[in-house]
């Protein structure tokens, strides 16, 4: 096992390797197999090969994703599991569709459980090689016993369609293993030499796969980073690299530590943060450069303050370092807050490009919402109208529409009339019911957009239709960051109505947005600031990167579980690590989460980087200031980030001992009522001590430490 730090050079690993054994060793290429997450690092994995060996040697090497590999094979053997080998690989579109089938099948309501949902749950099944009959034994709530027999169901159809989802390309090889051993030891006797990238990222089927077809020689050679584990909800399981010595008891592990992107501050603050994770192997990366510049850390009263605070920055660093805009990176946690940092952006004149994502006002629930306020502005506006008619959906289908718009023409009125007046069309009753429920909501929008603000036309839209609940039921990766889109358009527009009393009208918000999406991003050049999530950040560099919205329930994000917090604090450690000479975190005191202004704490992240490389934009290093300082600005949020000390008397203005026993600020609790949360406070001593709780999903308390009960948990 090869431990390859951030800015370590791990790939070059793999592919000297793979020269090393085709050259040196005189292995066949045909003996090696080499696994990695895209086809873009196969592709380039491959070219380095070829190139090391002068055009001569790869040509039978395999190498690709896991799931093109494990296609190949089932090509191969599938007709050993009852499938043709000309098996169809459904796509996602596809499945959803079967899933659907399936479910119309069984008589389970797609409202109550959303299609998305479902594909959701089995895919995570698969992924942990959980079959069918497994899955239906394990208990669930109402949502998982009815995926199960979904699952079920959906399967069998695959095989009446002889075919498999993109899944399946990982569970159909474990089948086959299992039950026909002797395709299992070909293959063992085949790949003597498997070499695996990015192992902290395998689930649990792409481990089990690996392991069996390295049973036999034993010879796996797994390049990876535990702490850069950041996908634990696409079913990647940290647990494989952090048990690989286990499973490999012979095994030897080298750890490549000398990173060759990042200054020495840089690097000091990186692993300042992640010593604090228990479940690690430890490792400290150290820089093949000089020390370079502290961390600096901005401070706002609001997102958009911040937002300016950034902009400001970059226009400093061009002025006086002569940085070209490509130089900069601007992270955030949730795809939402690209919102504010985008208005900024655009207001300044700053290029800007958004990675791994699409602008903000090009989203697709962002155009369906403002499509609906676009129709209460102009009813004539058909555009709008036939975007927005099925959505969400009425079953008010194409033909449906097609015949309206006859009805329209014949009778000489515009689409929106001919809907208003269908029942006089002949159109069926059902139809007409699907029409009237959509006009109703549009005239109760066009009646309250008369006298009530934008954020109370936009709050109406979405308790009418239901679509961000819709979007929270389904429950998967996808829906909730669209949810999460949707409420910032909501906080947006409570902005817009708190800060232009004089032309807060409906009409002058959707100009504002108009402005807004027309921008182009990139402009004509290829110079721009890259905006993007910390997720889609990993495995990219950038001189100069700002970390946003370092604050408690935003980064780390709503949560205090024990093993999520982790990878929120790995996560924060792969953004970090981007940056090769300069680092800004960025926090802002208040923040609009779903249209209200939420007063904020300080990431307890910042708190743990060595406050003697942290600087303040006055120059003040963190260090310097008192321990229990509190912010003047807004007397609540503490201006230092949690630490995991015990509260003086000053701080709890009280003369006496700590509260509690093992209570600390920071300390993460678990309450048999409210769930986890973080204490905040301490207050009192003896049976009259108090604990200031802020809790997941509970939002602030404050318990009477003798009756809470609490469990602490970190």
């Amino acid at each position: 096992m090869v431990l390859a730090g951030a800015g370590s050079g791990k790939t070059r690993v793999i592919t000297y390797r793979i020269a090393h054994l085709i050259r040196n060793n005189g292995v066949s290429p045909y003996n090696i197999l080499a696994l990695t997450f895209t086809n873009k690092a196969a592709g380039e994995m491959r070219h380095r090969i070829d190139t090391l060996l002068q055009g001569s040697g790869s040509p039978g090497l395999w190498i690709g994703t896991f799931h093109s590999v494990f296609a190949r094979l089932l090509r191969s053997h599938i007709h050993l599991l009852g499938y043709d080998r000309n098996f169809s690989i459904f796509d996602s579109d596809d499945s959803k569709s079967l899933i659907r089938q399936s479910m119309n099948d069984l008589g389970i309501s797609h409202d109550s459980l959303p299609v998305n949902a479902v594909q959701s749950i089995i895919s995570k099944a698969k992924n942990s090689f959980i079959l069918p009959s497994e899955f239906q034994s394990r208990p669930g709530d109402y949502n998982q016993q009815k995926a199960a027999k979904v699952y079920e169901l959906y399967t069998r159809k695959l095989r009446e369609n002889n075919a498999l989802d993109f899944d399946d390309l990982l569970i159909k090889p474990l089948e086959l293993f299992r039950e026909h051993e002797s395709v299992l030891a070909e293959l063992q006797e085949t790949f003597r030499y498997i070499l695996i990238d990015e192992y902290q990222d395998t689930n649990r089927a792409q481990y089990l796969a690996a392991k069996m077809l390295g049973a036999r020689h034993r010879n796996i050679f797994v390049v990876g980073d535990d702490a850069q584990s950041i996908y634990s909800w696409r079913g990647a399981d940290i647990s494989n690299i952090l048990n690989f010595q286990d499973d490999y008891q012979e095994s030897m592990t080298f750890k490549l530590v000398e990173n060759y992107r990042s200054t020495g501050t840089i690097l000091q603050a990186a692993n300042s943060v992640i010593r604090n994770n228990r479940r690690q192997i430890k490792k400290e990366l150290v820089s093949h450069r000089s020390a370079g510049e502290p961390v600096t850390l901005l401070e706002a009263y609001n997102e958009r303050q911040e937002a300016e605070k950034v902009v400001e920055q970059v226009r400093s660093m061009r002025k006086k370092d002569g940085h070209e805009f490509s130089a900069f990176a601007v992270f955030y946690r949730t795809n939402a807050q690209s919102r504010v940092l985008e208005d900024v952006m655009r207001q300044n004149r700053i290029p800007y490009r958004i990675f791994g994502s699409v602008s903000f006002y090009k989203r697709k629930e962002i155009k369906d919402a403002v499509a609906y306020l676009r129709f209460i502005v102009n009813e004539r506006d058909n555009e709008s109208l036939l975007r927005i008619i099925n959505f969400p959906p009425r079953k008010i289908g194409e033909v449906s529409i097609a015949k309206l718009k006859e009805y329209a023409v014949l009778q000489d009125v515009s689409l929106y009339d001919a809907i208003r007046s269908a029942s006089g069309g002949g159109f069926q009753q059902r139809l007409l019911n699907a029409l009237e429920s959509f006009s109703s909501v549009v005239e109760q929008l066009k009646q309250l957009a008369e006298y009530g603000s934008v954020y109370d036309v936009l709050s109406e839209l979405f308790n009418l239709t239901g679509i961000p609940a819709q979007l929270q039921a389904e429950n998967t990766a996808e829906s909730l960051a669209r949810y999460d889109n949707l409420q910032e358009l909501l906080s947006m527009a409570r902005d817009f109505s708190d800060h232009n009393p004089d032309s807060s009208s409906l009409g002058d918000f959707l100009e504002n947005i108009s402005l807004a999406s027309d921008y182009d991003e990139t402009r004509e050049s290829d110079n721009y600031v890259s905006l993007m999530t910390v997720h889609a950040s990993k495995g990219l560099e950038f001189p100069v990167v700002f970390i946003t919205g370092m604050e408690e329930r935003l980064f780390p994000l709503n949560t205090y579980e024990h093993d999520e917090l982790e990878e929120e604090r790995r996560l924060f450690y792969v953004a970090m690590t981007r940056a090769k000479e300069k680092i800004f975190l960025s926090w802002a005191r208040s923040r609009y989460q779903y249209g209200q202004p939420q007063q904020c704490l300080r990431s307890m992240f910042v708190g743990e980087i060595d406050a003697s490389i942290v600087r303040t934009e006055s120059g003040e290093l963190l260090s310097m200031r008192g321990t229990g300082e509190r912010s003047s600005s807004s007397g609540i949020a503490p201006s230092r980030g949690f630490q995991r000390r015990e509260l003086s008397p000053q701080a709890t203005g009280q003369e006496s001992k700590p509260a509690a026993k093992g209570l600390r600020a920071g300390t993460l609790v678990h309450h048999a009522l409210f769930g986890p949360g973080m204490v905040l406070e301490l207050h009192g001593s003896g049976s009259a001590a108090k604990v200031k709780i802020r809790f997941r999903s509970a939002g602030d308390k404050t318990l009477m430490v003798q009756y809470a009960n609490l469990k602490i948990v970190g």
